[in-house]
């Protein structure tokens, strides 16, 4: 029932102010910028005290990571841990998801764990019939692959994503998108002395997990390819928080979810740079799931971990109203954020597909 009441909710909401359209976008590109399992705890709250230890957290070295990462108020370690988001996409843009101010962003696949999370980001509503992580071709057809159907475009739709099933979750097979994991190196047709470097480190990088790698291959792959290829829309999934956190090392949760921030940094001043992107690329960035709270559950998710189905997003661009944070706010799902990114580049996935969510109205230009 109350999934059936949060799918309601947000296929309703934001209808009227997407009615009244007019003026056309500045937004010409976007990019999707994902980090697997960061909690809305963190985002909102920075670090916590209580997970800053060997007992709960795991942590090696407890006075570096209070002396990066602790301070005196929320507001003041929630800075001093994502420090673009909270100096930048705060002061221009607008952040949802914490639940301490009234601001709800969920998930509705009751699911809480990554294919799933992904398929509803992707797609724009959950499907029962995915009930594992595993290697099997996605049946539904993904936003990035509904505009990649579209000859404005064709070719210039574009994944960096860290994880072997990332492959299966936007069936690359099916679409024709090419995505880089690392894995697969061949996808992408871009002969760059750079970027066969990334490729070639993350070859000869000693692996610390069978599926994945570390973050920044990705954020440098990305950086080469967009530089070459201008795509208009682009996929980056960063995997290594949601890693650190089944494993138990709060410590090196912390410094993968900071590094994170400075890749968006990064991304953004690259962005600002080339004139294609320039005062015209809107920036979408979000979770998969949330985790659970206390002094274990903050390790896992699933169906059965209480506060895994909260979620947070952030959205920076030339057309999103500057609000900041956002308290009070209408909740948001995770099924709305296809329609979003479609929205903003003046096109309407939830016309074309109905079971998705809408559009958040308020991330939209005021005339919308």
């Amino acid at each position: 029932m109350l999934k059936l009441v949060f799918c309601c909710l947000f296929s309703v909401s934001g209808l009227l102010p997407l009615a009244a359209s007019s003026a056309p976008n500045k937004t010409e590109n976007v990019f999707l910028i994902t980090v697997d399992g960061f909690r809305w705890q963190e985002v909102f709250g920075g670090a916590d005290a209580f997970l800053m230890n060997k007992e709960h957290g795991g942590v090696a070295d407890t006075n570096r990571l209070n002396a990066a990462f602790w301070r005196a108020t929320p507001e003041e370690r929630r800075e001093a841990l994502l420090p673009f988001f909270w100096s930048a996409i705060a002061h221009e843009g607008q952040l949802y998801g914490n639940t301490n101010k009234g601001s709800v962003a969920v998930l509705t696949n009751g699911k809480k764990f990554t294919y799933p999370g992904f398929n509803e980001i992707l797609t724009g509503f959950a499907d029962d019939r995915i009930t594992r992580n595993e290697k099997r071709n996605n049946p539904n057809v993904t936003v990035l692959e509904w505009l990649h159907q579209k000859s404005a475009f064709t070719n210039r739709v574009v994944a960096f994503a860290n994880w072997d099933v990332f492959p299966y979750i936007l069936n690359t097979q099916r679409s024709g998108i090419p995505m880089w994991t690392g894995f697969e190196t061949n996808s992408l047709f871009l002969v760059s002395p750079r970027f066969e470097m990334v490729e070639q480190l993350f070859r000869d990088t000693t692996p610390v997990w069978p599926d994945m790698n570390f973050d920044s291959f990705f954020l440098h792959a990305a950086v080469e390819y967009m530089k070459a290829k201008k795509p208009r829309v682009v996929w980056i999934a960063f995997s290594e928080t949601d890693e650190w956190a089944h494993e138990g090392r709060y410590d090196h949760y912390l410094w993968a979810a900071h590094k994170v921030d400075g890749y968006v940094r990064a991304l953004w001043e690259t962005v600002q740079a080339l004139p294609e992107y320039r005062q015209k690329t809107t920036f979408l960035l979000t979770c998969d799931h949330g985790r659970g709270g206390g002094l274990a559950d903050w390790k896992n998710h699933g169906a059965a971990v209480a506060g895994a189905e909260n979620i947070w997003l952030a959205v920076l661009g030339p057309d999103t109203p500057g609000l900041g944070e956002r308290t009070g706010a209408q909740p948001i799902g995770q099924n709305q954020i296809a329609a979003t990114m479609t929205a903003l580049l003046g096109e309407d996935y939830h016309r074309a597909v109905p079971r998705s969510g809408t559009p958040i109205a308020d991330v939209l230009p005021a005339s919308k």
